[in-house]
């Protein structure tokens, strides 16, 4: 069984290299992430290779192997698992259940984990709209195909909220008290470039974000229920051919 460190390291370049197209991973990305210094990374990247789990290129980066792949869906989906079932159970708020979850990601049995996916229902995502990884083989979408970030919706889009990306307990807070939750439906306001901000309404209330801040929101288009629909022209009766039989 891998150790708590090596499924912490898995785990972190998967979601980086998610975010970057797949590209290799630097030592420096890495360190940043988990909080320790790149002679330490370097030398479990070493660690990681000679166990087949990550090939390690000096200069170019780290790539999971698909051992590597599939063992860093396994935390992810432990974890995701178990801050839903926080949530569900026992009435946790998204912002509380983070590092629960961390720590009980690595002490859990693939065993309990099933059974807690189904105890639930087997949901598609987390808390934070993280979709769920359905099995170490069948892949993660880390990207919603259907949203966008709300910093890219122009003003007066409408939207649904459908994942957070900033996941930092402040900020969660921040968009529970003003209604930015999970499938909650607003329109923009604002999104100015010059200003720096988006605002936008929802629940009847006004909301400010920096661009930064709205670019962790990941929403789903809606159409505007009061743009009126666009009349489709008569059809061109005259060109219409005659029926078999019927004279020209």
């Amino acid at each position: 069984m891998p150790s708590l460190t090596v499924e912490n390291y898995l785990k972190a370049i998967y979601q980086i290299s998610a975010t970057q197209d797949g590209r290799a991973v630097s030592t420096g990305q890495l360190a940043t992430a988990l909080g320790v210094a790149p002679g330490t990374v370097t030398s479990m990247l070493k660690t990681l290779d000679a166990a087949r789990l990550a090939a390690h290129r000096p200069y170019e980066g780290v790539a999971l192997s698909e051992t590597g792949r599939a063992l860093a869906l396994r935390v992810i989906r432990r974890h995701r698992l178990i801050e839903q079932f926080l949530v569900e159970t026992l009435d946790m708020t998204w912002d509380e259940v983070h590092d629960e979850a961390e720590h009980m990601e690595h002490a859990v049995s693939d065993l309990l984990v099933d059974r807690i996916d189904a105890f639930l229902g087997r949901p598609e995502v987390d808390p934070h709209g993280d979709p769920i990884p359905r099995g170490d083989s069948e892949g993660l979408a880390e990207v919603v195909d259907s949203g966008r970030p709300l910093s890219a919706t122009a003003t007066g889009g409408q939207f649904r909220v459908a994942r957070v990306l900033d996941q930092s307990p402040p900020f969660l807070r921040y968009l529970a008290e003003s209604g930015l939750v999970l499938d909650a439906v607003g329109r923009v306001e604002q999104a100015s470039d010059d200003a720096g901000v988006v605002r936008v309404r929802i629940s009847g209330g006004s909301v400010a974000l920096p661009r930064e801040a709205a670019a962790s929101l990941i929403v789903t288009p809606l159409p505007d229920p009061h743009r009126e629909a666009v009349p489709r022209p008569p059809p061109d009766r005259g060109t219409r051919r005659p029926r078999s039989g019927a004279r020209p």
